[in-house]
């Protein structure tokens, strides 16, 4: 992965509480790469119609919302099945960042997991930037993992929380078996100061 580092962006707005991760990717996607990668199917049956033909009406393809890095979703986002592709297809797309008011468990460690970074804000938080979205599509905020915070445009900023071990993995670029890489020489060095009892025949 790459390191997570401070970025603005503009927001998509998708307030539809309780969005599965089935919606997020249909179950039929899941086996083998779809052409042109997870992120071309991401939210397949809500972007296009039974033609294969891209709904103008929904948010991720409407031209004001291109090229935004940053997802602002309803509660309880993607809830259902444990399926790692979700993450995968959001990613794909383009999103480093969804905003919510709380995530299902499985799916915000997979995210986590992933270099994708769910933030958590009030509910009072959450209705202001939709109503900032509505007004100006093009309105952003920037958000800093390492100091915990999003910036909103009128300067304020909002802190969200995040565990310590995924916060230090996202910052440095690293999957879990890189963080373990990255700690060796500390390993080997108490390995070398403790070292196994040697054992003698009874």
């Amino acid at each position: 992965m790459e390191p997570f580092e401070p970025f603005a962006s503009h927001l998509i707005p998708l307030p539809n509480e309780n969005v599965d991760t089935d919606q997020i990717i249909p179950a039929r996607y899941l086996k083998g790469e779809p052409e042109g990668g997870y992120g071309s199917v991401v939210f397949y049956d809500w972007r296009f119609d039974a033609e294969g033909q891209p709904r103008a009406d929904f948010a991720l393809n409407k031209p004001e919302h291109q090229d935004a890095a940053i997802l602002l979703a309803g509660d309880n986002f993607g809830c259902g099945s444990s399926r790692e592709h979700a993450p995968w297809a959001l990613v794909g797309f383009g999103f480093k960042a969804i905003v919510s008011t709380s995530f299902a468990d499985i799916f915000r460690n997979n995210a986590l997991k992933n270099g994708l970074l769910p933030i958590i804000v009030d509910e009072e938080t959450h209705q202001q930037l939709f109503s900032l979205v509505a007004e100006d599509p093009t309105v952003a905020v920037t958000i800093d993992l390492e100091s915990a915070t999003m910036t909103l445009p009128d300067g304020r900023k909002v802190s969200f929380p995040i565990d310590a071990f995924f916060q230090e993995c996202l910052v440095k670029g690293l999957d879990q078996m890189g963080y373990l890489f990255e700690k060796m020489p500390t390993i080997e060095a108490y390995e070398a100061d403790h070292p196994p009892p040697v054992l003698t025949a009874g």
